[in-house]
Parts: structure tokens; C-alpha cells; sequence
């Protein structure tokens, strides 16, 4: 095929997606189900904002909503210049969709002897995760939180091709605006400093500490001097006076991110050696993860009724009533993310800042979806990655698989929900 006719395609395949999410977007497309009930929310601290700034910072907290105000601040900017609130909504949509691009470019820097086209196919893909669609279409911090984090690890892929020191400060500015907008993202910070801490001068190390220091000094003021706690403010779902950020259970977080994790990665088992060398390392460590598994499942006290849980969590308790094909699945689970972080320290770090990102007792697919993807073809550090893109029928199993998550996210709206 032509070079111009592939041209054409990709920007045919592009239209395409597009268009169904604005289709979405004109008849309220809520894939997630909780994202439209957050923009009730959401939506009325946006007016606030533009009516009466002042007052509405200052009690952000009283909303009981713990997502950082920053983002919504900006939005309520738009009502300011007299855009309606759907307006702002569609203007929001069409900021989300920068996270492909970004994506993209992050792909084309790591891989830069794969076909261009594959690349873009892969980008392409978030089009259809219904976190990426719900969130788009109804406003909401996460997306564009994670578009400034996935431009972080755009400049960090260049620095370590090119070890320059621009690319360190637009790796730390980035990630702080995406702390700013997500707070979660700040217990990242360390992954790229450990790198950068070996990679740069001591006068540089020193303005890199110092920046992000001073970084973190309003929101410091914000929660602790104006005693505007909102990251305190909300409260786990059906339980009464019970705070989301106090209560971190590490068997429930290992157990329900690593089934997460599995889920939007079980794609990639079929490629090259892969499915051979997680055996083999499930077998000579099998005693050590059987072990860890029955301590954790001793330890798990998720309930179904904080809502959220992952997929697996959810279809246990819905099909059989408790959490038993939940715990059978747990062992693979932790055997797939624990492979991961094994193969070096870089995945170790990684997936421990993963782990220790969700602070809170509920933990929500949208979370990791597709957080976990990008982190898979970007930071994630493994052999057979590049073996995925030696036959273009791997981009089309994810995007079959994507397709068959959709349905069911359509059939648990239609009769779970």
C-alpha cells in the first residue's frame, strides 16, 4: 500500500473514532456508570467556581469531593467567558483526546524502528477504553491528569536518549501539573528522581530538589493552613463516617490492582516466549506465591457495597455471591504483576508507586484503565514488548479484546446496575 493511502487510512480510522465519540458525547454515553454521577457533582462546583470563587475555594472541602479543585477552577474559566456548561463539556472532550497524541509520541520515541503505522493503531486503541470515553464526556480530573503524566514520561524518554537537562525540568514541570490536576501522580515522583539522580550534576540535583519543594508549598498552605483538607473530605460509598484516605489495606490493593493489571495485560500472554517464561517463573517460586496469596486472602476485607473492586471482584460477588472465584483467580493475579516487578528494579519501583498511588479504601477500575496499557508500552521494562509489534494481528487482539470490554460494560448497565 502507498504511503498516501495509508495516510488517508489513518486519518479515516481517526475520523471514525472520533465521530463515535462524539455520538457518545451528543447521547450521554456513560460506559462507567459513576462518571455521570461525578459530574453532578462536578458540575455544580464548576458554577461555583465561576459565581463565587473566593467563597468556593476556600470551602472546597465541603463538597466532600476529594479530587483536587485545580482542573475544575480551569474549567470554570470557560463559564466565565460565557460558554454554557455543555459547551465547557464538549471543550473538555476535545482536551481528553491530546492523551492519544501524547500517547503516540511516546511510542514513536521508544520504538522508533517499529512500522509508524502499528504505532498509531496503538494509540488509536484508548479511543475505546470506557474509562478514557465516560471521562471525556462527562468532566472529569482524571483524563487530563493523566495526559500531563504520560507527557511527563514523554520528556523522561527523551532524556534517556539524550540525557539533557531541558528535558529533565519539562519531566518535573509536567509532573507537577499533573499532581496539581491528580494528586495521585505525586508518589511517582520518586521513580524519575532515582533515575535522574544518577544521570546529573550536583548543582542540578540540588535546583531539582529545590523546585519540587516549592512545587509542593501551596498545596501545602492549601490543606494545612487554610484548613482545606479535601483530600479528607470524602468518605467510602454505603459507609457512614468512614474516611476514603484512612484506611489502606495492602491485601485489598495488591489483591485488586494486580486482577486489574492481569485483565488489561492477559492481551500480551500470547506473544512471543511470554506465556513460557510466567510459567516457568510461576514454578520455581510457586511455594513463595501460594504463601503470599493465603496471607493476603486472610487480610482482604473489600466489600462490595464501597463499589468499585475490578472486574473480577465484581463478577465473583454478582454470579456467586461472594469472593471465592475471586480468590481462585488470585494467585495468577499476583503470580502476572509479581513477574513484572521481578524482571528488574525499574518494574519494581514502578508497580510499587502503582500500588501506593490509591491511598483511599475504594479502589476504581477507572484508576488503572488505561493507565496500566500506557505504562505497559512506555516504562515497563520487558524483552518480548518489542515482539508485539512484529505481527500487526496483536494490535487487532487488543483491539477485539477492547471491543468484547465494552459489551460488557453495556451488559452490566442493562441488567446489574
Amino acid at each position: 500500500m502507498r504511503y498516501k493511502d495509508l495516510i488517508i487510512n489513518n486519518i479515516t480510522f481517526f475520523f471514525l473514532l472520533y465521530f463515535s465519540l462524539v455520538i457518545g458525547f451528543l447521547y450521554g454515553e456513560n460506559l462507567n456508570y459513576g462518571p455521570y454521577i461525578d459530574w453532578i457533582s462536578n458540575k455544580k462546583i464548576i458554577e461555583d467556581f465561576s459565581s463565587n470563587f473566593i467563597h468556593t475555594f476556600l470551602n472546597y472541602n465541603d463538597y466532600g469531593h476529594r479530587h483536587s479543585p485545580v482542573y475544575l477552577i480551569f474549567l470554570s474559566f470557560f463559564l466565565d467567558l460565557e460558554f454554557n456548561i455543555d459547551q465547557v463539556r464538549f471543550i473538555h472532550l476535545h482536551f481528553c483526546i491530546l492523551l492519544i497524541l501524547v500517547f503516540y509520541r511516546c511510542l514513536k520515541v521508544k520504538f522508533e524502528t517499529v512500522n509508524n503505522n502499528y504505532l498509531i493503531a496503538l494509540s488509536f486503541i484508548i479511543f475505546l477504553s470506557p474509562t478514557f470515553r465516560s471521562l471525556s464526556i462527562w468532566p472529569d480530573s482524571r483524563i487530563p491528569g493523566l495526559t500531563f503524566f504520560v507527557l511527563t514520561i514523554y520528556f523522561f524518554l527523551i532524556f534517556q536518549k539524550k540525557s539533557k537537562t531541558k528535558y529533565m525540568w519539562y519531566t518535573c514541570i509536567s509532573l507537577v501539573i499533573s499532581s496539581y490536576i491528580s494528586p495521585n501522580f505525586a508518589f511517582f515522583f520518586p521513580y524519575f528522581f532515582f533515575f535522574f539522580l544518577k544521570k546529573i550534576k550536583l548543582t542540578n540535583l540540588i535546583l531539582l530538589i529545590m523546585f519540587n519543594f516549592m512545587a509542593t508549598l501551596p498545596i501545602i498552605y492549601y490543606i494545612f493552613i487554610l484548613d482545606v483538607n479535601f483530600i479528607s473530605a470524602g468518605r467510602t460509598p454505603n459507609l457512614v463516617d468512614e474516611y476514603t484516605n484512612y484506611n489502606f489495606n495492602l491485601s485489598n490493593k495488591l489483591m485488586i490492582i494486580s486482577s486489574i493489571f492481569f485483565f488489561h495485560l492477559s492481551p500480551i500472554l500470547i506473544v512471543g516466549n511470554f506465556f513460557k517464561n510466567f510459567k516457568n517463573f510461576i514454578l520455581k517460586r510457586f511455594i513463595i506465591l501460594i504463601t503470599l496469596s493465603i496471607c493476603l486472602i486472610y487480610f482482604f476485607n473489600y466489600q462490595l457495597n464501597y463499589t468499585g473492586g475490578g472486574l473480577f471482584f465484581i463478577i465473583s460477588n454478582l454470579f456467586f455471591g461472594n469472593n471465592y472465584f475471586f480468590y481462585m483467580g488470585s494467585f495468577f493475579f499476583l503470580a502476572f504483576f509479581l513477574y513484572f516487578g521481578s524482571l528488574n528494579l525499574n518494574n519494581f519501583f514502578l508497580l510499587t508507586f502503582l500500588v501506593a498511588s490509591n491511598v483511599q479504601s475504594t479502589i476504581y477500575h477507572k484508576y488503572y484503565e488505561p493507565f496500566v496499557l500506557i505504562l505497559f508500552f512506555t516504562l515497563i521494562n520487558h524483552l518480548e514488548i518489542i515482539k508485539f509489534f512484529k505481527s500487526k494481528c496483536n494490535i487487532l487482539y487488543l483491539y477485539l479484546f477492547s471491543f468484547i470490554f465494552i459489551c460488557m460494560k453495556i451488559i452490566k448497565i442493562k441488567y446489574f446496575v
